[in-house]
């Protein structure tokens, strides 16, 4: 996908290529290759310069004004790694502007099927990374997240293990950001610090590789890595190729790129204190976090616009489809009938809470549905006006205990931000706002990572003189005020702790609780 903006933040031009339409000679399905064995998921590295080409050429062709572009950034999905061959540094930074880059790219990677964020094939890597590093808790304490299968450090021990010769005939290793970077800058850009922490090989706090991580997946690591950097650093100058072939000004800077969901929080305008959650098939939730806490769910990473903070990522894999099934068994498959028996419960369900696991959650680790009544009894099944409310209750008390034990706190001035399909439904948003005790606001988030690869861009021309996104972007429309917390919500009376709920948690009679102090007491599978 490509964005440009001008100087008021006006998107002025917008394109995309589609992997699998556009270029069907590589013969992928969703951009990927998926492995006989299930778990390993690869994409080929010249579809993604291929796909470069092409989208400058569409540029070309409608006659955008390539020279009056000041500074260019953009993002990559995260984990995924590219593999320089020795050598090819000269060829990338001596391709001829006569040729498409994918023509003179064509022999410079030693694996040429880069792994990517949808493969799962490293479980023993993750196990040694994981003992090396003396458990999951303390890697997570080094590099923000325990060892994840698709984490970029993992499957460079992989290629290690399986292909010593192809490794020793690597001489950089990119993430896919910090790649498409160096097509741009002709030469190997290095990898940003925001990116660089989706890796389980970057120490979050110092900034810099961790030894112990670079040493239990391969030797020789660091040196093909080379030094991370801010995410606002400014590279260099664009390749004169890019001049000569497309007509860039030799003056366009190149600002470092990033991987796609710390573009997104750029994207999104994220400032201190706000959360953004996007409510769609997995409900995913993006965190500010001045003084994170990293636990061995969700990920912590560094800020990609303010180098002093935090990010923090957290995924549940149970959203919209439970919602969905829900609906369809309670509301007749209506959600204004949904939203109707949302209307007719109140806050805190009386007393009855719900976990509704219809897959493998991520965060936590559990499956199944279960409920509780008000008298701490797991029950078989609620009405379903309280069934629909102990759902969305359930979901978002999750989200917000899931947060806090990450970091997060909940600000005077936060904001949250919401996107996605149940964003539109005001009800389900009220919940939402009740729980975090929060103002609701929704966004318009369509190619949200690239159009903040475009406000990173103007940033890092202004960013060592201390100037912040938010002072860069304020003229790009404000978020939509949804809906505000109901007056009272934190006072609703609810009922006394599950059994099995927090061992920390302070005893206390069946005296009923705040909607604060239950979130305190939910059940050990919040846990």
């Amino acid at each position: 996908k490509v964005i440009a903006i001008d100087e008021q933040l006006r998107v002025i031009y917008e394109d995309n290529v589609h992997f699998d339409k556009d270029l069907p000679e590589f013969k992928t399905q969703g951009g990927v290759y998926i492995h006989s064995d299930r778990l390993t998921v690869t994409s080929p590295v010249l579809m993604w310069v291929k796909a470069l080409d092409m989208i400058l050429e569409k540029m070309k062709s409608s006659g955008f004004n390539f020279s009056q572009v000041r500074a260019m950034s953009g993002a990559g999905q995260q984990h995924g790694s590219v593999y320089w061959e020795k050598g090819s540094i000269q060829i990338l930074k001596n391709a001829s502007s006569e040729l498409p880059l994918h023509q003179s790219l064509k022999g410079c990677f030693s694996v040429s099927d880069s792994p990517i964020w949808m493969d799962s094939s490293t479980a023993s890597q993750c196990r040694a990374l994981e003992k090396a590093l003396g458990g999951a808790q303390h890697l997570a304490n080094v590099t923000g997240s325990r060892a994840y299968e698709r984490f970029t450090g993992n499957q460079i021990a992989k290629i290690y293990s399986q292909n010593p010769e192809v490794y020793k005939q690597t001489e950089r290793i990119s993430l896919v950001s910090s790649f498409a970077a160096s097509l741009f800058l002709g030469a190997y850009a290095p990898i940003d610090y925001s990116d660089g922490s989706g890796m389980n090989l970057l120490q979050i706090w110092e900034k810099a590789w961790s030894k112990p991580c670079l040493d239990a997946c391969a030797p020789g690591l660091e040196e093909r890595l080379g030094c991370p950097v801010p995410s606002h650093s400014v590279l260099g100058p664009i390749s004169p190729y890019y001049s000569q072939r497309y007509g860039f000004s030799p003056d366009c800077k190149i600002v470092a790129f990033t991987g796609d969901n710390p573009a997104s929080l750029a994207g999104m305008r994220l400032q201190e204190g706000d959360i953004a959650i996007s409510l769609g098939t997995s409900d995913t939730l993006f965190l500010w976090i001045q003084e994170p806490t990293p636990a061995l769910e969700g990920h912590i990473l560094c800020n990609p616009v303010d180098s002093q903070t935090y990010m923090a990522l957290l995924c549940f894999k149970n959203g919209s489809l439970m919602r969905e099934r829900i609906r369809d068994e309670c509301a007749s498959g209506s959600w204004d009938e949904f939203s109707k028996a949302l209307s007719s419960t109140v806050a805190g369900n009386s007393g009855n809470l719900g976990f509704y696991f219809d897959v493998m959650e991520i965060t936590p680790e559990a499956v199944g549905i279960h409920r509780f009544n008000r008298d701490n009894q797991k029950v078989p099944r609620f009405p379903k006006e309280v069934e629909i409310r102990a759902l969305i209750e359930g979901q978002f008390m999750a989200k917000r205990i899931h947060a806090e034990k990450l970091g997060y706190k909940v600000l005077p001035r936060t904001r949250i931000l919401a996107t996605g399909g149940a964003s539109h439904n005001k009800k389900i948003l009220q919940v939402l706002s009740d729980v975090f005790n929060a103002p609701v606001f929704t966004i318009d988030t369509a190619n949200s990572a690239c159009l903040g690869s475009a406000y990173r861009a103007i940033h890092g021309l202004v960013a060592e003189r201390n100037v912040s996104l938010a002072d860069v972007v304020k003229l790009a429309p404000e978020p939509r005020l949804a809906v505000t917390p109901t007056p009272g919500a934190e006072e609703v009376t609810l009922v006394k702790p599950r059994k099995g709920s927090l061992s920390q948690a302070p005893q206390c009679s069946p005296a009923r609780l705040t909607l604060s102090q239950r979130l305190q007491f939910t059940t050990a599978f919040e846990m």
